[in-house]
């Protein structure tokens, strides 16, 4: 069989995008999907996702990890299934979908795609610099002092991602610079990739809203500035202190990289 593929990139967050409407990919070939999104023998890329068919919505998300195994939501990767969506004319420049954490609403300005995320109205503090929570995927927040890219990221992340608590499932872990009261950098190993990649938009919400608990924000509206290894994005929400998130909007450019054919 071959399919068109095509390749887009959020903040350095890469994913291959599949019109799958027709239900045809075999998206329970784990090997297959691994080897697509490995960087040598395949096209290369942090995920695939599927744009598959949703009867109440716009489409249906489905997204799976470089490992090739059907992760949780990406938020990266919704906006930029959102962009590919549009570039396609399949949906105008305000959409609906669905994803495995529930629906999303999603505006496009190209190259900006604004998409909204799940209410969080549960964070666990660990201790006063760190943090757990799921922003639609799972993640350990860790502030720390020490410039973050003088880290050795890899080793630190890794174990926590393989602590006891988190081993069986796995979880994202983010290390995180406050620069100002309502900015950060960060850096973040994934789950599922095992490695760090340039951005993830989970993890630059789950940020985002930590910092708000950790700066002592006023309960309102608040706008962040994030800076990750791929470029900027920004997270803006409702905070209702000490731990509730609404109306939460992940917000950055989704760039189409190039197109193409895969045999399988």
């Amino acid at each position: 069989m071959i399919s068109e593929f095509y390749k887009y990139q959020g903040a350095g967050n890469d994913f291959i995008i599949i019109d799958d409407r027709n239900l045809q990919f075999p998206s329970n070939n784990i090997s297959l999907i691994a080897r697509l999104c490995n960087r040598r023998f395949g096209i290369g890329a942090d995920g695939l996702i599927l744009l598959q068919p949703q009867k109440d919505g716009d489409f249906f998300m489905k997204y799976f990890n470089s490992d090739g195994r059907e992760s949780s939501m990406c938020g990266n990767g919704g906006r930029c299934i959102a962009a590919f969506a549009f570039h396609q004319q399949i949906v105008t420049d305000n959409i609906r979908f669905l994803a495995v954490d529930g629906w999303h609403d999603a505006i496009i300005r190209p190259p900006v795609v604004k998409l909204k995320m799940q209410d969080v109205n549960s964070v666990s503090v660990r201790n006063n610099h760190e943090f757990v929570l799921n922003s639609g995927s799972p993640h350990y927040i860790s502030f720390t002092q020490i410039p973050i890219v003088e880290l050795d990221l890899i080793k630190k992340a890794k174990s926590i991602r393989h602590h006891p608590e988190f081993d069986s499932e796995g979880i994202n872990v983010n290390f995180i610079n406050i620069t100002q009261p309502e900015a950060i950098s960060i850096r973040t190993f994934e789950r599922g990739v095992e490695d760090e990649t340039l951005s993830c938009g989970t993890g630059v919400t789950a940020a985002a809203l930590c910092t708000a608990i950790m700066n002592n924000l006023t309960s309102g509206a608040h706008r962040f500035e994030v800076q990750t290894s791929g470029g900027n994005l920004a997270v803006s929400f409702n905070y209702q202190q000490p731990s509730s998130f609404t109306e939460i909007w992940l917000e950055g450019p989704a760039e189409f990289v190039f197109k193409g054919s895969i045999s399988y």
